[in-house]
């Protein structure tokens, strides 16, 4: 009879194959431009985005730290947790579908008494008693059937916030690479600022030592000479500023690694050449390759399967209970068929009154995917502004840097000549101070428009999806979600 149970609950099985909402063109109230408005997005490239984007600055230390802190980082293993999380979430969500069954062995012993009735041979106070024991066996088996499909927009809601769960994840990697790209790129413009400032401190420790000679031979006012040391002390002040800032930078950056943050990570000499052109795509295109718009999508699916559920609860349930097994008063007769026993019923269920409970979860899950798709609304303007910006940035931050290296150039030269010529008494001393400071802040100024530019080009590859590849993507999450099942 087990065996008639099981093939009977069994072939209703084909209830049980729910999936994930299916992607779909929203009906959003944001107009997505048919092309960029930035005039910078004709002259990038037509190629996509490399997955591995790092590798285009051609830094192997850069690239080995980015592998780092994806096995390492913190973050990322609170979000590989979430999306494991995410996952059995799903997995109870669809636990419903199938029969759920249990096995149960008991034993009991049982004495009855029977008072007010004697029997030969009792004394005034002896009671009638029988004593019984009995043992069982048995395999009980439920299953609620999806005739109106609530269970399976439930589990589909809970797959597609796995789905989401995962773009997450791919962009909290995005995210660490683009952290670990730009605390890289601090690390090595922290430690040129400082070289600058040292090197400055000792040209300026050497002029101050001419400019005080110059001063005991009365060739040098006491003007100068204290304009000089008002300099030196300045430059010392900058050479600690600096040191500050290298200390700071390379314990961001071992944080991000879950290094101990001890200021001691080794970084390369200089920064690396901005040499590759970055595609812009179609507006349209950044809707499937920017992970945190997928995410966006997903919730809002989630949302409305969840929202068919809660409108599905209002419609009657049915039910199919059955056990079989075996109950006998000898533990050795507990395997034996002839003492068998067995059940089968079904109900159905109608919710009539329930206070409103189900109409407000109606209610409320409409406003959800309101929500939903407000917050999907506002991730795909957020992301166009992204690219916009970002499109800007990589045009004139070039043409920031290439201003800055001749602005550098220049000024160099022109420190040098004013030291030529205040050692020969041709200019005076305020013109080589002017020029000191011309030196030092426009080379200044360059180091970090190159870092700028680098961290421009970051935000670029992320705004543009980070080489997200979304029908890859979902390959890998059906097939996650068929392994959960």
């Amino acid at each position: 009879m087990i065996r008639i149970l099981m093939t009977f609950l069994l072939s209703l099985l084909y209830f049980s194959c729910a999936s994930s909402p299916p992607r779909q063109d929203l009906q959003m109230d944001v107009e997505v431009p048919d092309d960029w408005h930035s005039e910078q997005a004709a002259l990038q490239d037509s190629l996509l985005v490399p997955i591995d984007w790092w590798t285009e600055f051609s830094d192997t230390t850069l690239n080995g730290m980015i592998e780092e802190a994806f096995i390492r980082n913190l973050n990322l293993v609170m979000a590989a947790a979430s999306l494991e999380a995410a996952g059995a979430q799903a997995i109870i969500a669809g636990a419903s579908l199938y029969p759920r069954a249990d096995l149960s062995v008991d034993g009991a012993r049982r004495k009855q008494n029977f008072i007010g009735m004697p029997f030969p041979g009792a004394g005034g106070d002896d009671v009638l008693s029988s004593t019984s024991t009995s043992y069982g066996v048995s395999l009980n088996i439920s299953w609620e059937l999806d005739l109106w499909g609530r269970i399976r927009a439930q589990e589909s809601a809970a797959v597609a916030q796995f789905q989401a769960a995962q773009a997450d994840y791919i962009a909290a990697n995005l995210s660490i690479a683009g952290q670990v790209s730009k605390a890289f790129f601090a690390v090595i413009t922290a430690r040129k600022q400082l070289e600058l400032s040292q090197a400055t401190y000792d040209s300026w420790k050497l002029s101050t030592n001419q400019v005080h000679q110059r001063y005991i031979s009365g060739l040098s006012s006491a003007l100068e000479y204290r304009l000089s040391l008002s300099n030196l002390s300045l430059a010392d002040a900058s050479l600690s500023a600096n040191n500050i800032q290298l200390d700071v930078t390379r314990r961001q950056l071992e944080l991000l690694l879950k290094r101990l943050p001890s200021a001691t990570i080794k970084t390369v000499n200089d920064l690396p050449e901005v040499l590759t052109k970055v595609p812009a795509g179609m507006p349209a295109e950044i809707l499937s390759r920017r992970p945190d718009l997928v995410s966006a999508e997903r919730k809002l699916a989630s949302a409305e399967m969840s929202l068919k559920s809660a409108e599905r609860a209002l419609y009657p349930r049915i039910s199919l209970t059955g056990s079989g097994g075996t109950t006998t008063t000898d533990l050795k007769n507990l395997i034996n068929g002839d003492f068998g026993v067995w059940t089968l019923a079904g109900n159905l269920v109608q919710p009539l009154f329930q206070g409103g409970q189900l109409r407000a979860n109606v209610d409320l899950n409409e406003a959800q995917t309101k929500m939903a798709l407000a917050e999907y609304e506002a991730t795909v303007l957020n992301a166009l502004a992204e690219v916009e910006n970002a499109l800007t940035k990589e045009y004139y931050l070039s043409q920031r840097e290439n201003a800055l290296k001749e602005a550098a150039d220049q000024s160099l030269a022109a420190r040098r000549l004013a030291e030529i010529q205040y050692s020969r008494g041709v200019t005076d001393f305020l013109t080589m101070l002017e020029s000191a400071r011309a030196a030092y802040d426009t080379e200044s100024r360059y180091i970090n428009a190159r870092r700028e530019r680098l961290d421009a080009r970051v935000d670029l590859y992320l705004a543009l999806g980070g080489g997200f590849d979304l029908k890859k993507s979902i390959i890998e999450i059906e097939d996650e979600n068929e392994k959960q099942k």
